[in-house]
């Protein structure tokens, strides 16, 4: 994972398109698994996940979504998982059918689709061989902008101060959920990390990392 959208706002942009823009408040479903698929949407602003529900009633978060990315595409006529909103959020939408009339719609979709596999099998490594220091790490490195991916920028400052502060949206439980480890491991995990010095936990929805490259260091991919 890194510290970018999969489509950037600035190449993408449904209202070029004829997207409607909708306002969505915070844990609100935008389409549930199942429901008929009949559009796609881009996020403008806010966090949204994408998650699966097992019979038993596990969650699976399979995505995290931040401003530019686009949602929505099935491989069916339903959608094949549910899309909640992690923040307040501003989304363009736009039916299906003008997608089918717009040869430049379907090359943005095509870019922002293949950036997202990209992205979906880094996620599949994280799942089946990353140790959950290493899950959590990366969790935290994909919030940061343009650190830890190809061409990563560095420490932004030349006297070697390299920290950074992130408001997290989702709870311990859907961080656990889309890391695929327990609530108590993830809480374990960022207590080891706060003890080793790494981040400093400033509040539940808000960390700083002492030392981003450390950290980075720390996800596997190294």
């Amino acid at each position: 994972m890194t510290g970018a959208p999969i489509c950037t706002p600035s190449k993408t942009s449904f209202s070029e398109f004829g997207g409607k823009a909708v306002q969505y408040d915070t844990h609100a479903v935008i389409y549930y698994e199942g429901d008929s698929a009949k559009r796609l949407y881009e996020l403008v602003k806010g966090s949204v996940m994408l998650y699966k529900l097992l019979p038993d009633g596990r969650r699976q978060v399979v995505e995290v979504l931040r401003p530019g990315d686009i949602f929505g595409l099935a491989g069916s006529d339903e959608y094949d998982c549910t899309a909640e909103t992690l923040t307040n959020a501003e989304i363009q939408e736009i039916d299906l059918k003008q997608v089918e009339r717009s040869d430049a719609l379907q090359r943005t979709l095509t870019r922002c689709l293949t950036n997202q596999m990209h992205v979906l099998h880094e996620h599949a490594v994280l799942l089946g061989r990353k140790s959950a220091v290493e899950r959590v790490a990366s969790f935290l490195m994909h919030l940061v902008p343009d650190r830890g991916g190809v061409g990563c920028v560095g420490p932004a400052d030349d006297d070697g101060d390299d920290g950074f502060d992130l408001r997290l949206h989702m709870t311990r439980q859907e961080i656990a959920d889309y890391l695929g480890l327990t609530i108590e491991t993830v809480s374990r995990v960022v207590s080891d990390l706060k003890r080793r010095g790494v981040i400093r936990v400033d509040r539940a929805d808000q960390i700083h990392l002492n030392k981003v490259c450390s950290l980075c260091q720390m996800t596997g991919m190294h």
